[in-house]
């Protein structure tokens, strides 16, 4: 691992050293200090205040996105993130119809869902780069995607019903919402949020109870009290039950950002305690009256590890049986059931015959090591478990190779569209992906070019393989690619696609970050244990490898580098820090490992601070594509993230600018993003977070370690930001011994999930 020299101005990643991390002078300077460690799949903002990066792709600072309009064509068609939602909104009404035939129906309470807008102060806050409001849970998550209805589909024999939620509020209803605004002293730009989060009557019910305000994504309780007060005056107390209901399902969707789909009772008290609720049981029990959060008495595991059942459900009636009580909102209940309902379906049920015993085993011989285990396990089982690094790609591949030459519509899908390119271009390579037309080397494969397609692609219909007449995927097999990346909803979302008889596939590294949404899918069947696993025995290669590798074991090795694929750049604060960082992505990685600008990634801890993405961005900016920025802060030639739904993060660069909007070419697609939606789906793209990161991988990565980030880092963080890299990684180091600490000390942050639960009766079936 090469140690690039501090006292150099001018240098480039230089011959290996002794792998020793240096320490450095002194910490960055960076605009407040972190606290609290940053744990799996919530990703710190490093402006200090333990409130979560922005999480991979909504900008929580300009206001979350709530209906993900994304782009929409010249030719007015419906745009791919609309689609996605609308699909996830069909799934989730035959979702609702399933629960609804059970013999205890979950009510239905009122859904929190609408445009992310933080109040006028916070926002202004945030820009300016000052500490913002502490979280919660943990660290802050992007709001949950919105449910929409489903486009029609070519095989769809229906055509969904429109739904009201989807569209904008009246001009009327805006301007009511905000005449009430004004009275209580709150911005009046939250209006349309607010209209579009309460939908008819909104004035009324926020006169009628002002801390409905609370259901606007961004606003905080001390936010809506002041509100409150200004309405109410002197009948305004902390005891008003309408504040301990609204406070309730305000924390409640600060868990599910922070990962949880649910809390434990005692946590959940202590934090309405907190709040300066004065009787917090009496607060959770009207907010469960009222359909507003629904309580779970889940069993515990007894001595010997198996479910403890509940006194009704043992034999003797007057033995009380231990439980856990937890409190969640409906719409994570009602995923999280889905879910388990869908996995046991494929769990249980025979898999479709397409081909022989004998062609499945002839197909398996043809693989060699884990490969073969994974289509032999794939011929007999409904649902499969694949874990590996980037080099066990190769065995998905395989997979999708065989079943395709025994007839199966297979399809894979990836996290987004750098992985899915990177996929279909090693099927390419590997010869697997004989049907698909060819390309010069380094185009990105267009999504009907090949058996593979994004998540968010396949669910909405606009990639893959469309749906049959009953609505589900018309495919008999799905692999998953970056399979940690999957949310709860999104989860359900998919089993509940698939036909009968067809085979899903999970595959992904369990030691990278968690999905952005709540939920810790893929860890929570790995652990349930209720299907078979097939672990890759392919290690990454090189000494980037081998770095990741000790990584994901608690262990920050010292590799030997002769190409100079590690090298370590001491900074003493945060100055020094960005100054380096242009310095390697401009002048010292395209001269001395041969990897131009444009291929090169800078990942840095959070958003906001001295050196988060914003300082960052501005200052690769002016030394690689300068200019006024006279389109919403956007030039022609600029590296962008566009953020058309929460949860996700489509690199590209910007090609111009109009009366439509702006023009972005992401992975060879062209996206129009409306004028109004710029501010808060698009941010420059030269430095990423980790969360925006996962499931991509570039030439050379730059990871920048502040001094000022040290206290959020985790092991899953460091594992995921090295692990972009294929060539050659830069560590732009300023936290002297944190880093070690971090990777030998810092696991996860645990999430609070029922699947577990949820699983227990699948495991007799096994």
């Amino acid at each position: 691992m090469s140690t690039e020299p501090e006292t150099t101005e001018d240098t480039e990643p230089g011959t290996p050293g002794t792998g020793q991390v240096p320490d450095t002078a002194g910490e960055g300077t960076g605009a407040g200090r972190t606290s609290g460690t940053e744990g799996a799949g919530e990703e710190p903002e490093a402006e200090g205040t333990g409130q979560g990066a922005e999480a991979e792709t909504a900008d929580a600072d300009a206001g979350q996105v709530s209906e993900a309009e994304g782009a929409e064509a010249r030719d007015g068609q419906v745009s791919e993130a609309e689609a996605e939602l609308r699909a996830q909104q069909a799934e989730r009404e035959r979702i609702e119809q399933r629960k609804a035939q059970k013999k205890a129906p979950i009510e239905s309470g009122t859904k929190l869902s609408g445009t992310a807008a933080d109040l006028l102060a916070a926002v202004r806050a945030v820009e300016s780069g000052e500490k913002p409001v502490a979280a919660v849970f943990e660290e802050s998550r992007p709001a949950p995607r919105r449910p929409a209805p489903e486009p029609e589909r070519r095989s769809q024999p229906v055509a969904p019903q429109p739904v009201a939620a989807s569209a904008a509020p009246a001009p009327e209803a805006v301007q009511a919402v905000r005449q009430v605004l004004a009275e209580g002293g709150a911005p009046e730009v939250l209006a349309p949020q607010v209209a579009a989060v309460l939908g008819e009557g909104a004035d009324e019910r926020l006169r009628a109870d002002p801390w409905q305000l609370l259901r606007t994504p961004g606003v905080r309780p001390e936010q809506a009290d002041g509100f409150a007060r200004a309405l109410l005056g002197a009948a305004c107390g902390p005891d008003d039950e309408r504040r301990g209901r609204a406070v309730t399902g305000w924390l409640l969707e600060q868990a599910a950002l922070a990962g949880h789909t649910a809390l434990e009772m005692p946590a959940l008290l202590a934090a309405l305690a907190q709040r300066g609720v004065p009787e917090p049981e009496s607060a959770v029990q009207d907010a469960i009256a009222e359909g507003e959060a629904l309580v779970f008495q889940d069993a515990l595991e007894d001595e010997a590890g198996a479910p403890a059942r509940t006194a009704a459900e043992g034999d003797e009636e007057d033995v009380e049986r231990p439980v856990r009580v937890l409190v969640g909102l409906e719409r994570y209940a009602l995923a999280e059931e889905s879910l388990a309902d869908g996995l046991g379906r494929l769990v249980n049920s025979v898999p479709k015959q397409d081909g022989s015993a004998e062609d499945w085993e002839r197909a398996a011989a043809a693989a060699r090591g884990s490969a073969a285990e994974l289509i032999r396990a794939v011929a007999g089982q409904g649902l499969v478990l694949h874990t590996g690094g980037e080099a066990s790609l190769a065995e998905p591949a395989a997979l999708l190779n065989a079943a395709r030459a025994l007839g199966l519509r297979a399809w894979a899908a990836a996290h987004g569209p750098i992985g899915r390119s990177r996929f279909a271009a090693l099927l390419r390579r590997s010869g697997q992906a004989a049907d698909a037309p060819e390309r010069d080397a380094g185009t990105p494969a267009a999504p009907g070019d090949s058996p593979v397609t994004t998540v968010s692609g396949l669910l909405s219909g606009a990639e893959g393989p469309g749906r049959d007449a009953d609505g589900a995927l018309d495919l008999d097999l799905l692999v998953v690619l970056d399979a940690p990346q999957l949310d709860v909803e999104t989860a359900a979302l998919l089993t509940e696609s698939l036909p009968d008889g067809a085979r899903l596939v999970l595959a992904g590294d369990p030691a990278v970050l968690w999905s952005v949404g709540p939920g810790r899918v893929f860890a929570d069947l790995l652990a349930a244990r209720i299907c078979p696993q097939v672990a890759s025995r392919r290690p990454d290669p090189g000494p980037l490898g081998e770095l990741v590798s000790g990584i994901g074991i608690g262990e920050l090795n010292q590799v030997e580098a002769p190409g100079k694929e590690v090298v370590i750049v001491p900074v003493r604060d945060a100055g020094e820090a960005v100054h380096r960082t242009v310095q390697l992505v401009a002048d010292s990685v395209p001269r001395a490992i041969g990897v131009p600008a444009e291929e090169t990634q800078v990942i840095t801890p959070g958003h906001g601070g001295a050196v988060g993405t914003r300082a960052l961005n501005a200052a690769l900016k002016e030394r690689l594509n300068p200019g006024p920025g006279r389109f919403g802060g956007f030039d022609p030639g600029d590296r962008i993230v566009h953020s058309p739904a929460p949860g996700r993060a489509l690199p590209g660069r910007v090609v111009t600018a109009d009366a439509e909007g702006l023009h972005l070419s992401c992975e060879g697609e062209t996206v129009v993003v409306p004028k109004e939606r710029v501010e808060q789906s698009v941010r420059h793209g030269w430095a990423l977070t980790a969360h925006q990161a996962v499931g991509s991988r570039w030439p050379a990565v730059v990871v920048v370690l502040p001094g000022d980030a040290a206290q959020t880092l985790s092991r899953p963080w460091v594992y995921t930001a090295f692990g972009r890299a294929d060539r050659h990684l830069s560590v732009v180091h300023g936290v002297e011994q944190a880093l070690p600490r971090a990777v030998a000390e810092v696991p996860a942050k645990p999430r609070t999930t029922r699947l577990p639960v949820l699983l227990a009766p699948q495991i007799s079936g096994t």
